[in-house]
């Protein structure tokens, strides 16, 4: 049977499948974004299942960026769910060294040898696989409407602040005002219990983030990241923005959740182009 045959009968191993069809054989909870990116434009999401790792970071975690850093039985089952995921992706994602900054790493022909200390990344070359690690921070994922760029960011309270988005969506080299963006799974504002430090480094660089915390007790507030990363696209001239809505807290069948579990894996989020053809 050639190619396109197969694809024909449905195979769920040829990449031009949909991916929420490959992934609903496959039996995998995972995202596919709902939002107005390009044709040419792929993503996803994790979610926590579908992967082989035990106990509190049971099953899929993707890890942080370095495995030595984990115990060698964690380690080689983030080995295996990573090989899991690798067969939805056309390359091996580039993975950050992230910091909770502002800093974006822009990724060419030749992907780096070693994560990029970074908290996003961008790119314009095809078949490129931008990747994320989340479990309570934001991944927020970019696409040029013209199918020519695209970004993904991890935007915890920290990132956000600093700048994460907007220094993204600088580095992509668009304008903002055609690009569209995704929000993934994150804590939700009934969960997202903060003090004063998080409260002001929004409110006293924009009082309209005010509207983002609900209080709580004194010197506490329940904070809205999704809100506060609405804004901030907002404010920097995206008007395509969808998802959001899922909370890593509340949901912890589906998500991991560092702040409910502590010791909890990774999820990630993924996007790539491919080339534009007439």
């Amino acid at each position: 049977m050639n190619r396109d045959a197969r694809a024909a009968a449905g195979d769920m191993t040829d990449p031009r499948t949909p991916l929420a069809e490959r992934f609903a054989a496959a039996g995998v909870d995972w995202i596919v974004p709902q939002w107005y990116a390009p044709a040419n434009v792929h993503a996803f999401a994790t979610t926590r299942n579908g992967g082989t790792s035990t106990d509190a970071c049971a099953s899929l975690d993707l890890g942080s960026a370095s495995l030595a850093r984990v115990r060698p039985d964690a380690a080689a089952a983030i080995v295996a769910n990573r090989r899991r995921v690798q067969a939805f992706l056309p390359a091996p994602p580039v993975w950050l060294e992230q910091m909770h900054g502002a800093r974006v790493a822009s990724i060419g022909a030749v992907p780096p040898a070693m994560p990029p200390r970074a908290d996003a990344a961008t790119t314009r070359v095809a078949r490129v696989v931008l990747a994320v690690r989340v479990a309570d921070c934001m991944p927020v994922l970019f696409a040029a409407g013209d199918g020519s760029v695209v970004a993904a960011a991890h935007a915890g309270w920290r990132g956000l602040a600093a700048g994460i988005l907007e220094n993204t969506l600088d580095a992509m080299g668009s304008d903002p005002a055609g690009i569209v963006a995704w929000l993934g799974p994150a804590i939700g504002s009934a969960a997202f219990e903060v003090g004063a430090d998080v409260h002001d480094a929004f409110v006293h660089a924009d009082s309209a983030a005010d509207s983002a915390f609900v209080d709580a007790s004194p010197g506490k507030w329940f904070a809205d990241l999704e809100a506060l990363a609405r804004m901030r696209l907002a404010r920097a001239g995206v008007r395509s923005v969808d998802g959001g809505g899922m909370c890593t807290l509340s949901d912890a069948s589906r998500f991991f959740s560092f702040r409910r579990d502590a010791t909890a894996g990774r999820m990630a989020a993924f996007v790539w182009r491919d080339d534009v053809r007439e």
